[in-house]
């Protein structure tokens, strides 16, 4: 899989997460991850695991810049989205934070409302500025 198809079914495993217990999510994952390659599988499920530990803490950084729009009132699409793309700016030095806002943006486009690409965006601009 591209870097991109891996970041899409990242999102698509941690949106899942916003409605499944935590056992369910490991039927989820198996379900998800049947015909993928084992590199491929590995990737995902670090990276999944990962946001997920960190949820609190990307939450709390996402309500800090964010105005008006905390994340216990953001939608669930654009909220796991800027916890994927504000993980990868943070904590992943291979993806420059250009790419984790274009990959993000795009996938606000797909999944999103016609808002979500631009309200993504825009929270995660603050991201740069506070670097």
């Amino acid at each position: 899989m591209t870097r991109r198809e891996l970041r899409e079914n990242a999102f698509l495993l941690l949106f899942r997460a916003e409605f499944h217990d935590s056992d369910a999510m490991k039927e989820q994952l198996e379900l998800f991850e049947q015909k993928m390659k084992e590199s491929d599988r590995a990737y995902i499920d670090g990276k999944v695991s990962d946001i997920l530990e960190k949820k609190t803490d990307l939450d709390r950084m996402i309500d800090e810049v964010s105005e008006g729009w905390k994340t216990g009132r953001m939608g669930k699409v654009d909220l796991t989205i800027l916890r994927l793309a504000l993980y990868e700016i943070r904590y992943e030095e291979d993806i420059p934070y250009k790419v984790a806002v274009n990959e993000a943006v795009e996938l606000a486009k797909r999944y999103g409302t016609d808002n979500s690409g631009s309200f993504v965006n825009g929270v995660l601009h603050k991201f740069e500025t506070n670097e």
